[in-house]
């Protein structure tokens, strides 16, 4: 969709009015929640579709320009709107500037009462943005907005409308075995990954493998829920955590009353949530999940990390026994000015099975290195491959390496 002069100039003036009624001694909350009660309760709807239409349309471009993220309001936006298009955020002039009142205005704009109250108690909120494009399709966006210099600031993620199919993966029949409900019914799979590495994408992309190929009950418990997976073969149920269950660990421990064969917890942030999923994939449930990590051996210390010491022993443990597979991602630049998918994969073995219990998780790494019959790889072995496809250059290759030595190793020896 073009840029729509006409459609910026007309939400620009609306915005521009209703900023010179926010009263000057009014700062921060007390401003928001001015906002909130005076301007956006008591606004006609045909403005209030003026400012969801300048909106849709800054949504509508950022995926024609194949931007996974924008941003907008806040000291640090300096009056414009940011995109981030294959990895590199920058701002876009052709969407106007506004005033830090005017961006709080717009951003406001988008929420419910509720949503309001919320954002001003804890001064941020995660949620869900959906509408229809020309054709009708659905267009779903993972927001969140937060306070930045005592302004309203906002983030949105474009959230794929199609999935992302299993087979682009190439991952090892092992491995597929191991992700399927058809060969494994139990036991832990984590994705792992900072943030805006693909790890959403590639659970959608398990769980559609598993809708398309077997009889079961999914649940997916997600803050927010991004893709709206059609039942198939599978019943799926979607639960957002402060909309239909009030946290990631309670909607974890309500879901064993609700029959699932595989519950997927869209991520693993606290230690009340660690332990829940723990305890449900002991139970003998099959369990995925996120940790933002960026290698399978700080995956597994990150999670006997978050318990106190008194009770690492039997975390360690248990972890050991209920683990089956971490895929640990990273999205790199490619020579074509787009990003590739680079991925380390461990399976769990009796020896790293035996490691993880003795508390010698620094030789997994070699196990990971030498596992290849199983599926296994390392992001360095990865980050090679895709150097000697020419996907990837070769200071890609060493910047994004965890083990820049071994890399340079590998390297050497192609």
């Amino acid at each position: 969709m073009p840029v729509n002069p006409q459609l910026i100039k007309e939400a620009k003036d609306l915005l521009s009015s209703l900023a010179s009624k926010i009263p000057v001694t009014l700062f921060s909350v007390e401003k928001q929640m001015y906002i909130g009660d005076e301007l956006i309760k008591k606004m006609p709807e045909n403005q209030k579709l003026v400012l969801r239409n300048l909106i849709n349309m800054f949504l509508l471009r950022m995926r024609e320009l194949e931007a996974s993220d924008i941003d907008f309001g806040g000291w640090g936006s300096r009056k414009m709107v940011w995109l981030r298009i294959h990895g590199a955020k920058k701002p876009i002039p052709e969407f106007g500037t506004y005033e830090l009142d005017e961006f709080n205005i717009l951003i406001q704009s988008l929420l419910m009462d509720r949503q309001r109250q919320y954002l001003y108690e804890n001064r941020n909120l995660d949620f869900s943005y959906t509408f229809k494009d020309e054709k009708g399709v659905p267009l779903r966006y993972r927001a969140d907005a937060y306070f930045d210099l005592d302004d309203l600031a906002l983030n949105m993620r474009a959230i794929n409308t199609q999935i992302r199919p299993y087979e682009s993966y190439g991952f090892h029949p092992n491995v597929t075995r191991i992700l399927s409900l058809q060969y494994t019914k139990e036991g832990l799979i984590l994705v792992t990954g900072i943030t805006g590495s693909g790890k959403s994408t590639t659970l959608d992309a398990i769980v559609d493998l598993n809708n398309r190929t077997v009889d079961g009950h999914i649940i997916i418990i997600a803050s927010p829920v991004e893709y709206v997976h059609e039942s198939k073969r599978c019943i799926i149920r979607h639960r957002e955590v402060g909309r239909d269950t009030m946290s990631f660990k309670q909607g974890t421990i309500e879901a064993l009353r609700q029959d699932p064969d595989i519950i997927i917890i869209g991520e693993m942030r606290d230690p009340d949530t660690i332990m829940a999923a723990l305890e449900v994939a002991d139970s003998g449930h099959k369990v995925l999940s996120t940790l933002h990590t960026s290698s399978a051996v700080e995956s597994i210390d990150r999670i006997i990390g978050e318990v106190p010491p008194i009770e690492q022993e039997r975390v360690r443990n248990r972890l050991a026994d209920i683990l089956r597979c971490v895929i640990s991602q990273k999205l790199v630049p490619s020579l074509d000015g787009k990003r590739v998918l680079a991925k380390e994969i461990m399976v769990m073995t009796p020896s790293i099975r035996s490691a993880i219990k003795n508390n010698n998780t620094g030789e997994i790494y070699q196990m990971i290195a030498e596992g290849a019959e199983y599926g296994m790889i390392t992001m360095e072995q990865d980050l090679r491959r895709l150097y000697l496809e020419r996907k990837i250059s070769l200071e890609t290759a060493i910047n994004f390496a965890n083990n820049k030595r071994r890399m340079q190793q590998l390297l050497q020896a192609a």
